[in-house]
């Protein structure tokens, strides 16, 4: 292998590789490639870039997540190790012992649709070396002036002239004969021109790290080796030997390439065109801009106008009640002694010829009766208040706030309530009229400070016609609303969705399985999010024993992980045939009480508690207890009894909500219990946080009870398939 020859290629390409740099930036760090990797929807990503994406997503889980699981929260009595290949099948990326999800799953910068790694993660991907090689001899280019000096040289070192891909060094003239001798095997060695880019000759799978690549899967569009075809994620794929791919590949990017250099006047042509039309959309926009600001200032002449009107109207009645006042006040003056009216008639008291007394005094005392009249019933001559000048700007704000462009032909889409959620994240789904029509939509959003001022909006452009969204702070209100885009027209935006976060960070848990679990009476899915109890057989044979005086125990179920700190939020949904459940928090020492009592000699339904409807409530109320459950049944929710509320059954009883909330807060050792649908709180007491509080529930008859799933990218797919 010669090694001048090598040479030419870079240097014959030095022109036409400094045209491709829009291709070489990397989509997350809009720098030049190093070490990219091809992601599994076929851009390729900086190694760093990834890595960086996976820690931040995981930053972002742990800091929502807000101290929800600690190694200082262990689970109660019995781990349960067994369960972490269950859990790595049903909930990928899930890691048990972590208690936070390890993030395999982040959107793609490029194209924006989420990828997942799998459980390989990052080690599962393919480095894309031909796109390193391209980076590569773009810097050659770019610094064709800096040499890459020689690694084997004594210094001062030479100027390379040859790079050994074998030994991944690069060599001056000499070093290379000394390293590479005639007549031994690294004589044989590869060697190009000068580089700092050495990749491997052979390209082994990432999944199977002995074993070379020598086929490609044509249904995920990656190559793989033989093991992943025998046994592998590709067994029943199709696929085909690397040099028959390779092949087929080459003809067909040969062949496109060559279609579109035959077609480089069209081209030209085509671009001229578009310079053309941008020139031509640059004088439109700056015409339409003109018009839009002759149309807002026409509205500004008039609101200034309307603005002019109603102050002298308020300017007017102002002055004419001040008169009214004033000449009322000069009135009241005047009875007072030695003034006014008050000091004209004492001084007519002085006249002594009656006659003449007689004729002044008759109109004065109509005067001064008067007078003793409005004393006794002071009334002011004018109101104070201007409710009746109060401007109504209601309608006129809401028809300004839809102000928009002339039809566009587009309708305006329809964000879908019933479907829109928010819990760890928000979930706004919408439909469209004509959805075929739009291209894509825009997403806004903004938050809703308490003394309602409006932030600005933000935007998120999304192809579907749902989207989920992070990041958002808790116990506050947040409005949605959404447009549509079809080319560069856009629709007016629809009507705002109005929905308050939780009042803290969800936190995650499953159903022990462990701990208490009565497998004869309760039924616990794989997942460990769903528990229903079974009243069958057995509870028949239970009370058919006893002939007198027979009770039915609770079957208890807790949550896995516990709570030792902060603020924590958790919602779950109760089935509507459910007789009666029992929700809420309950210490660890609590709970070994009421688990490890026989059920025939203590029911937790006779204790005193605020969530029990037990005749001893009401004689005693313990504030710090230390666990509150509330009872939900028959498709209702029962307010437990308090001395400070009514304890009338109507004002007790709710209907039951579609889910229901738990807030703890273990500091301040406080629980509420949520209506989902609206996020009010339906009932809210102190509860003793001395130990570590496990979320707790409990069942009778038949029931059920389905835990609240994260909204995540993942559960919109299943959504979806749904």
């Amino acid at each position: 292998m010669e090694g001048d020859g090598s040479d030419a290629p870079v240097s014959g390409a030095q022109v036409t590789i400094k045209n491709i740099e829009r291709e070489l930036i990397c989509p997350a760090c809009k720098e030049l490639f190093t070490h990219p990797l091809i992601l599994p929807c076929q851009h390729s990503i900086c190694h760093k870039c990834v890595k960086e994406l996976l820690l931040t997503l995981d930053d972002s889980c742990n800091d929502m997540g807000s101290d929800n699981s600690n190694p200082s929260s262990p689970r109660l009595w019995v781990p349960s190790p067994s369960m972490d290949k269950i859990d790595r099948i049903n909930r990928p990326g899930w890691k048990r012992n972590s208690l936070t999800p390890r993030t395999t799953t982040f959107p793609c910068p490029g194209c924006e649709h989420d990828v997942d790694l799998g459980e390989r993660g990052i080690n599962g991907l393919f480095r894309n070396f031909t796109l390193e090689t391209i980076v590569e001899r773009y810097r050659q280019a770019a610094r064709a002036a800096t040499a890459i000096m020689c690694d084997l040289c004594k210094p001062p070192p030479q100027e390379s002239t040859k790079s050994c891909m074998d030994c991944s060094a690069s060599y001056c003239n000499e070093c290379f004969k000394i390293y590479h001798p005639w007549g031994t095997i690294k004589a044989q060695h590869e060697y190009v021109g000068p580089t700092t880019n050495f990749r491997p000759k052979i390209l082994m799978c990432p999944e199977h790290e002995t074993e070379r690549i020598n086929m490609y899967c044509e249904l995920c569009r990656r190559p793989v080796c033989h093991l992943c075809k025998l046994g592998g994620n590709h067994s029943n794929h199709r696929v085909t030997t690397m040099s028959s791919a390779y092949k087929t590949l080459k003809e067909k990017l040969s062949k496109d390439i060559d279609y579109l250099i035959g077609k480089e006047s069209q081209v030209k042509s085509q671009i001229s065109e578009l310079n053309l039309l941008m020139k031509e959309t640059e004088c439109n926009g700056e015409r339409a801009k003109e018009d839009a600001i002759t149309h807002f200032e026409k509205l500004f002449d008039i609101l200034e106008e309307r603005k002019s009107s109603v102050l002298k109207a308020i300017d007017a009645s102002k002055k004419l009640r001040l008169d009214k006042f004033q000449t009322q006040m000069e009135e009241y003056q005047g009875l007072l002694e030695n003034n006014g009216l008050v000091g004209y008639a004492q001084e007519v008291l002085k006249e002594t010829d009656q006659s003449c007394f007689v004729q002044t005094a008759k109109q004065l005392h109509l005067r001064i009766q008067k007078a003793t009249e409005s004393l006794k019933s002071f009334r002011p001559a004018a109101q104070t208040s201007f409710e009746d000048y109060v401007v109504n700007t209601s309608k006129q704000t809401e028809l300004l706030g839809e102000l928009s462009f002339f039809s566009s032909g587009i309708d305006v889409p329809e964000i879908n309530e019933e479907e829109s959620k928010v819990y760890n994240n928000a979930l706004i789904s919408w439909h469209h009229p004509e959805k075929d029509k739009a291209d894509s939509y825009v997403l806004e959003y903004r938050k809703i400070n308490r003394d309602e001022e409006m932030l600005s909006w933000n935007e998120i452009e999304v192809c579907g016609t749902n989207k989920v969204i992070s990041e958002l702070e808790s116990n506050c209100n947040y409005a949605f609303r959404v447009r549509a885009y079809k080319g560069s027209i856009c629709s007016p935006c629809s009507r705002e969705l109005i929905l308050h976060t939780p009042p803290a960070p969800v936190f995650n848990f499953l159903f022990d399985e462990k701990c208490g679990y009565n497998n004869e009476h309760l039924l616990l899915n794989l997942k460990r999010d769903r528990v229903e109890s079974r009243a069958g057989f057995n509870l028949l044979l239970a009370a058919e024993r006893i002939q007198v005086g027979c009770y039915t125990s609770l079957d208890y179920i807790i949550g896995d992980v516990g709570i030792t700190k902060g603020k924590h939020f958790w919602a779950f949904r109760v089935e509507p045939y459910s007789y009666l459940v029992k929700a809420g928090v309950a210490s660890s020492d609590k709970l070994q009480e009421w688990l490890r009592s026989p059920r025939d000699a203590v029911s937790p339904r006779y204790e005193q508690d605020s969530g029990h409807d037990s005749g001893s409530e009401d004689a005693c109320f313990d504030s710090s207890q230390r666990f509150t459950l509330v009872t939900i049944g028959m498709k209702k929710f029962f307010i437990p009894k308090s001395p400070t509320s009514s304890n009338e059954p109507e004002n007790r009883v709710l209907p039951m909500p579609t889910s229901i909330g738990i807030f703890l807060d273990y500091d301040k050792g406080k629980v509420g219990f949520y209506d989902m649908d609206h996020m009010k709180c339906l009932y809210e007491r102190q509860v003793d946080c001395s130990h570590t509080m496990y979320p707790a529930f409990a069942l009778m008859g038949s029931g059920g009870i389905q835990l609240e799933e994260s909204i995540t990218a993942k559960y919109l797919e299943y959504q979806e398939d749904l």
